[in-house]
């Protein structure tokens, strides 16, 4: 049986890939090189690697190889081949020179030696002549010269083998089909799938990376549906063995369709989707493939208790319009995963690497590819909580010129608050206060100022709703940074955006990120220390500010008990109130920390000023065994909790009764509890706590600058029945 030499062709930095994958397929002495490999084997060998590799460009078989450091020499050597063993005066041909560190610099100009010489030696044996067809003859010739050295080929393949032929629509810059399988084996695709795992594109475009996985994961041909071979019109061709090859590809497939797993695909962009539907059906896919209409963030798996690979090639802007901004995309990106994707893998393809950074995540590999002229960075994650990076990210301010008529309203808002709030703030002594709160709908964060030595501003995004356009709401962000930058005159590393989503119980105090950076703020006489980045709230609850001061007031003489105390905030004001002694309460060992350094802060020692890291629910049924007594008492539940520490749930709407009960027991005969919350459709059972003075200071304990969003805050004064 002859054997040949042949080169397998494909982009920059997939070479190894080649090789390992001609390796597979049954290619001998494979050697990897510049641009691709070359391999010895059979016609059947060739065959198979044409129908059956991802990777490859092109296949092509070595006629010879000479010297050419001139045109004469070229065109001679050309001469040298039988070509009338190879194809008739009946078929069309054409031919590609590409050329390098040679004498002949003119690609063009080669190529055209190259076509005399073949025309001219079958004029010479036949007396006739073959015509030239560019756009797809029946015989293709690829001269490679490099260092005056040519090696003269057939090509097999008779087209770039990326062209599947399922591709019929497309979007702007589709990514090529050899590409997506590079990617998708870098990632570890074909061990994933092997193991049922799902893969999920939620930036699919034209469908390019979910359809290669599913000729992947179903054991597919990729070259099943090419109709045109550059071997067919070769006179040497055995279709003997080719078709044995195709029979044996259709029936791989057919039992491949069999156990596949989940493959899904989703774009924001319903063109996107369209094209990506039509190459799906065209790939003869579409009982195998989900294609959705969705935004980025609305992508979930199909299967929850499922894990796999989510695989994103991100759009480098055209998509999202010129104005679009890439960090608050890969921000995006990078949210999607942490909240939606634990425990799966991914694997991000990237012109831009710093870009990689605004995921939030560490990648845990890298490799480079190459998309046509541009090189790209594929990150690879494991979405594990461990992994997730420490910084916050915060979007880029829009320039000034950028900004919109509702970024100038917003701007006047502000200013007329500041204007307020200021003079209010210098009066009465306050140094952190909320300047805006979502006062204008289209606006809708919460700006807080905190101050020390410098002044932060702590800002919360109120997540938009689904059906509110996200790329809209990702820019009336950026334009809100801007005006407070402006109009607060900061620089901006002393701002910090945090998005608020609906939240269940102690979420609100989950942890985001392990900066560990905190800053000394005022209020009052009192000293606090706060953190912008690693909770969603900051420690320092400042609707609570007059219900604190009140602590203060009650405090004089008298034992201090704060349940839920969160950082302890309450006790510091109950402390400088004068309070006996005071007892500090939470699950939470962090901010029991965080809760002492407070109160050494301001000067109080630990000897009357006691922690107790415990579940406050379990606490109290122990306290009132022991028949503790405390003439105050701060009590502050979350509005939900379901932590791993405790059994059960609670909820504060159903559960205060039980709860106060509970915590009146310990109360001394004239002893008072303060009771708040803020659950806006929180309402007090008064009917189920009889014997028991409830007075509602909600109004009251209301701060100024909270006003305008009165139902953020409930509170109340419990004191026992006298009889």
């Amino acid at each position: 049986m002859t054997t040949y030499d042949f080169f397998a062709t494909t982009p920059k930095n997939m070479e190894s890939l080649l090789a390992d994958e001609l390796r597979e397929l049954g290619a001998e002495n494979v050697t990897e090189t510049r641009a691709g490999a070359n391999f010895t084997g059979t016609l059947a060998s060739a065959y198979r690697v044409c129908l059956w590799s991802r990777i490859a460009n092109r296949v092509l078989l070595v006629l010879d190889r000479f010297p050419a450091a001139d045109p004469d020499a070229l065109y001679q050597g050309v001469m040298n081949i039988p070509w009338e063993t190879h194809f008739s005066p009946t078929e069309t041909f054409a031919v590609e020179l590409n050329t390098s560190q040679s004498q002949i610099t003119h690609s063009h100009y080669g190529a055209l030696k190259v076509k005399d010489a073949i025309v001219d030696q079958f004029r010479e044996r036949t007396n006739s002549r073959p015509s030239i067809d560019t756009e797809q003859p029946d015989i293709q010739i690829n001269v490679y010269l490099r260092r005056d050295e040519a090696t003269l080929c057939l090509d097999l393949s008779g087209d770039s083998l990326h062209k599947r032929g399922y591709r019929e629509a497309g979007v702007t810059a589709p990514l090529k089909e050899n590409l997506a399988a590079a990617i998708l084996m870098r990632a570890g695709w074909p061990e994933i799938a092997k193991n049922g795992g799902a893969l999920v594109d939620p930036m699919c475009g034209s469908g390019t990376l979910p359809i290669e996985a599913t000729l992947i994961a179903a054991d597919i041909a990729p070259g099943l549906l090419r109709y045109h071979w550059g071997f067919l019109g070769w006179k040497k061709h055995d279709a003997t063995t080719w078709k044995a090859l195709l029979d044996e590809a259709h029936t791989r497939k057919a039992e491949g369709l069999k156990s596949l797993p989940s493959i899904q695909g989703s774009d924001s962009n319903p063109s996107a989707v369209r094209a990506a539907q039509t190459n799906v059906e065209r790939a003869k896919l579409a009982d195998f493939i989900r294609i959705e209409h969705l935004e980025l963030e609305q992508c979930r798996a199909i299967d929850a208790d499922k894990s796999g690979l989510v695989v994103i090639n991100p759009p480098y802007g055209e998509r999202l319009g010129a104005e679009s901004n890439l960090d608050d995309l890969y921000f995006r990106i990078g949210q999607l995963l942490k909240e939606h994707f634990l425990g799966w893998r991914a694997s991000l393809i990237t012109g831009n690497p710093e870009l990689g950074k605004k995921l939030g995540l560490r990648a845990t590999r890298k490799h480079s590819l190459y998309n046509g002229r541009l090189e790209c960075k594929l990150l690879h994650f494991d979405i594990q909580p461990e992994l997730f990076s420490s910084k916050q990210y915060t979007p880029t301010p829009l320039p000034a010129e950028k900004l919109s008529e509702g970024a100038t309203m917003f701007a006047n808002r502000l200013k007329k608050n500041l204007k307020h709030l200021r003079r209010w703030a210098k009066r009465e002594n306050i140094f952190c206060y909320r300047l805006y709160g979502a006062d204008l709908p289209e606006y809708a964060i919460a700006v807080d100022l905190y101050q020390g030595d410098k002044t932060w501003v702590h800002v919360q995004e109120y997540e938009a709703p689904k059906n509110v356009d996200q790329q809209n709401a990702q820019r009336r962000v950026r334009e809100a940074l801007s005006v407070i930058l402006d109009v607060l005159e900061i620089p901006e590393d002393q701002l910090y955006l945090k998005v608020r989503r609906q939240q269940k119980g102690t979420a609100q105090y989950e942890q985001l990120a392990t900066n560990k950076n905190y800053y000394e703020v005022y209020e009052g006489d009192c000293r606090f220390w706060v953190n912008f980045e690693d909770y969603l709230d900051t420690g320092l609850f400042l609707d609570h500010r007059i219900t604190r001061s009140k602590l203060a007031e009650l405090a004089k003489g008298k034992h201090f008990l704060n349940l839920f105390a969160y950082t302890g905030a309450g006790t510091v004001y109950a402390a400088k109130g004068g309070a006996k002694s005071t007892l500090t309460v939470d699950m939470s060992n962090t901010y029991l920390q965080w809760a002492r350094r407070n109160l050494i802060l301001n000067g109080f020692d630990s000897e009357h000023h006691q922690t107790e890291q415990a579940n406050c629910l379990e606490w109290l049924d122990l306290a009132a065994n022991q028949n503790k007594k405390y003439g105050l008492i701060f009590l502050d539940p979350p509005s939900f909790s379901s932590s791993k520490r405790m059994e059960g749930t609670f909820d504060v709407l159903r559960d205060h009764v039980a709860l106060i009960k509970k915590t009146v027991q310990l109360l001394e005969p004239d002893g008072i509890l303060i009771f708040s919350n803020n659950l806006r459709r929180f309402k007090m059972d008064r009917e189920a706590l009889p014997g028991l003075q409830i007075k509602d200071i909600s109004k009251s304990t209301l701060p100024m600058d909270f006003e305008r969003t009165p139902r953020i805050h409930n509170c109340w004064e419990i004191q026992l029945q006298k009889n």
